[in-house]
């Protein structure tokens, strides 16, 4: 009996290869109708035996392309009609494009198998691509996502390409970055005195040898060019070290092949499967021994990632086995993408400089994923991932949140649907100012959206902010950044309810002017009581508390024993300026307030004789939580007293059990190890007071301080195994990089009920 389906898909559907692929796979079962493009997606009718279309229907569902990203299908029986043939239909525009464009993808297996093949027209061409892998965001201006509103539009297909392209049983029909040696794009090695030294294969032989000697290699690559040099070459990595001015933080590896990155880390199956996902991002994975300390120093983690694209493959195509691939890049500032830019830019970084000319159109780095608490979380959300949406809990105006300060991104909003944009980096100086206007205008024009209104965060010195206040023709939304980073984390769990939310971080601006960071709230995306906090502390000197957290020790130092705070000064302090920074905090000079975690971590960590100066962000708390040594020494006390409506949470005695720890022997490891299961019951503590008071059972957890492995894999047994639901970031940076989303899922909130401020109560 002949049954016919009238079938929707929405999601990203659109040049990932679906129609030809629902071609194949309609031929394959037999079925005759058609496919096409739409303003909503792919429209499809198929028509035959009632098993075939059924199971058409359902491979469709459980079996998509690789590159599609499915968000609804939805299908109706019809009456039969008369046809012969399965075809596919000339894609109709509507008024508005609904659409997603995809992630650029890393290599898939056959376009590698296809690179190694001396038999194939494509063999040795760095950049093989098809339907199922490449580049996507980085190289569209415009949409629809067709050739001439890519880069790739200046490069005019060869006779063989072009039937490839036209060809729907083809691998590579309307796959808009085809190209091979003839037509497309080639790589050319230069040096940075403007000499082009080779092109083509020979320029990629070339560089793998300079690489093999030592020198340090501009490399452009999918979404920004990386630094690159041997990481088996100590020399090598500590003058790319010294000329990128990045003297300790962890560098990112690229290895040869999975036995190489299985040499150098313990690597999961749940790790294996996300390096060698089309995603491709940078795994945090646990080393196997000190061999890569240079790399990635006093960290018990390195950062490691596989080739995902075809050059990478090709300059591993010999003695190479390891190499630095860091972004390009001088500190704080954007990564290049630009060829003339990185000659500019890159000149005293690297000795020779691997260029292509195909023209990135949008900045992106690479992805950063760990695995924790038996999940992938993301800490930086870039390739591979944006732009697919994240779905919000109700449709809504079109909102513009402009995100942080540090790990910026921006989001926009689409009916029920948000954007979140790559991973923009530091606002810390015009260019990276002007890459967040780049982004901002591209997602609006690739979403065809204009916002209705603007959501931005309460600090007044965040450039994002100060540019969301000079855009006079739309209203705004200040939303504030713990309030912000709850929201974030209840959002992507999809939770419409009252909970207890424990937002840590290093730094975010209080609505009563001071500098929070070590938050408990309750309540939803409008109605929220700040239940619980630090107590506020003086940071003295500022933004110098941060890169110095000896300041941050001596100011808990002073709070806790006052003029006698001498007599616990470590030894190694002598050449520090003690006596002016503790007038500075005595005077309350230059001294913000702040109820930080990410203070009291460095703090602590400088008190107990870790870092007392940092080269990176968080660099003491990160190397105080890596040094942790499991002890049965007594545990460290706290102190949590009533201040009328709220709590607050006292540090002085916290710091009597750190030094009485000391004085008792206890090692740097030991107090680290004391101190991070004193922050987990403290806050599981406090997550009690909040149920006895609300009856709230359901706990979000967020903010940078949620990054730390060790808080982190002990807080959410400790909470469940008192009677919590606890929910956490997993797909969404639990950093600054998720800030703009839970910006979003407020000012929602608070458009649909006709408010701008959400009722934050603080005191």
């Amino acid at each position: 009996m002949s049954k016919r389906l009238k079938i929707q898909v929405s999601g990203i559907v659109q040049g990932v290869g679906f129609r030809p692929y629902v071609y194949n796979l309609a031929l394959k079962n037999e079925l005759s109708g058609f496919v096409g493009n739409d303003s909503n997606g792919v429209f499809i009718e198929v028509q035959g035996g009632d098993n075939s279309v059924d199971t058409f229907l359902q491979t469709l569902q459980q079996s998509p392309p690789p590159l599609a990203f499915i968000e609804s299908i939805s299908s109706e029986e019809i009456d039969p009609k008369s046809m012969n043939g399965f075809h596919i239909k000339q894609s109709v525009k509507g008024e508005h494009m609904s659409t997603l464009i995809s992630p650029d993808m890393a290599i898939c297996d056959d376009c590698a198998r296809e690179l190694k093949n001396e038999t194939d027209r494509r063999f040795r061409y760095p950049f093989i691509n098809c339907t199922n892998c490449g580049p996507r965001y980085s190289i569209i201006f415009d949409i629809p996502y067709d050739r001439p509103n890519t880069s790739m539009h200046q490069f005019e297909m060869c006779p063989a390409c072009q039937s490839e392209y036209e060809d729907p049983a083809d691998r590579r029909f309307h796959a808009q970055p085809n190209a091979c040696e003839e037509c497309g794009p080639w790589v050319e090695l230069w040096d940075f005195k403007r000499n082009k030294i080779h092109e083509k294969d020979y320029a990629i032989v070339l560089a793998r040898k300079l690489l093999r000697k030592g020198n340090i290699l501009a490399i452009k690559g999918l979404g920004g060019f990386h630094l690159a040099c041997d990481a088996k070459n100590p020399m090598a990595v500590r003058r790319l070290r010294t000329r990128k001015n990045r003297a300790e933080k962890p560098l990112a590896v690229m290895c040869k092949n999975l036995d190489i990155a299985r040499e150098l880390t313990e690597l999961s199956e749940a790790e294996i499967n996300l390096l060698t996902s089309q995603q491709a991002p940078i795994v945090l994975a646990k080393k196997r021994d000190e061999q890569s300390q240079y790399i990635a120093p006093n960290n018990p983690r390195l950062g490691l990632m596989l080739p995902y694209t075809p050059l990478h493959y090709m300059l591993f195509n010999g003695n190479l086995d390891v190499l630095v691939m860091t972004s390009a890049n001088l500190s704080e500032e954007p990564i290049c993408i630009d060829n003339d830019d990185a000659f500019d830019r890159l000149r005293s970084i690297a000795d020779f400089i691997l260029i292509h000319n195909r023209k990135i159109l949008q900045r992106v780095d690479d992805s950063v994923v760990i695995q924790l608490n038996g999940q992938n979380r993301i800490i930086r959300r870039s390739r591979g991932y944006v732009p697919r949406p994240t779905t919000l809990l109700h449709s809504t105006p079109t909102i513009l949140a402009t995100g942080g300060e540090l790990k910026n991104t921006l989001c926009y909003s689409k009916g029920n649907q948000a954007f979140i944009s790559q991973h923009i980096g530091d606002l810390s100086n015009t260019l990276a100012l002007d890459f967040f206007d780049h982004t901002r205008k591209h997602l609006g024009t690739i979403l065809e959206i204009e916002p209705e209104f603007i959501a931005y965060d309460l600090h007044p010195g965040y450039l994002s902010t100060q540019w969301a206040l000079e855009q006079d023709n739309l209203p705004k939304i200040g939303v504030q950044h713990h309030h912000a980073h709850m929201a974030s984390a209840m959002v992507e769990n999809g939770l419409n309810e009252a909970v207890i939310g424990i937002a840590l971080d290093g730094t975010g601006y209080g609505t009563d002017g001071k500098i929070w960071g070590g938050e408990v709230f309750m309540g939803d995306y409008v109605e929220v009581q700040r239940f619980a906090h630090f107590e506020y502390i003086p940071a003295p000197g500022g933004d110098k508390a941060i890169l110095e957290p000896w300041r941050m020790g001596l100011s808990y130092l002073y709070h806790t024993f006052g003029a006698d705070y001498q007599k616990y000064l470590p030894d190694e302090w002598s050449s520090y300026p003690v006596d002016q920074v503790v007038e500075m905090i005595a005077k309350q000079v230059n001294s913000p307030m702040t109820s930080s975690c990410g203070r009291l971590f460095d703090g602590i960590a400088a008190i107990a004789g870790g870092r007392t100066e940092i080269t990176y962000e968080a660099q003491a708390a990160i190397e105080f939580q890596h040094l942790m040594e499991e002890t049965d020494r007594a545990a460290l006390k706290y102190q949590i007293v009533e201040r009328g409506k709220h709590y607050e949470i006292q540090v002085a005695p916290i710091v009597k059990s750190v030094i009485q720890r000391l004085d008792e022997g206890a090692s740097l490891g030991e107090m680290s190890f004391l101190f991070h299961k004193m922050l987990v019951m403290l806050f599981s503590d406090i997550a009690d007071l909040a149920r006895e008071q609300s009856g709230l059972n359901t706990v979000v957890l967020s903010g940078g301080v949620f990054q730390n492995s060790g808080l982190f894999e002990w807080i959410i047994p400790e909470l469940e195994s008192r009677g919590f639901r606890v929910f956490t970031h997993s797909e969404i940076p639990t950093n600054d990089g998720g800030i703009s989303l839970g910006q979003i899922a407020i000012a929602q909130t608070l458009i649909a009920k006709n408010k701008n401020q959400a009722n934050i109560s603080y005191s």
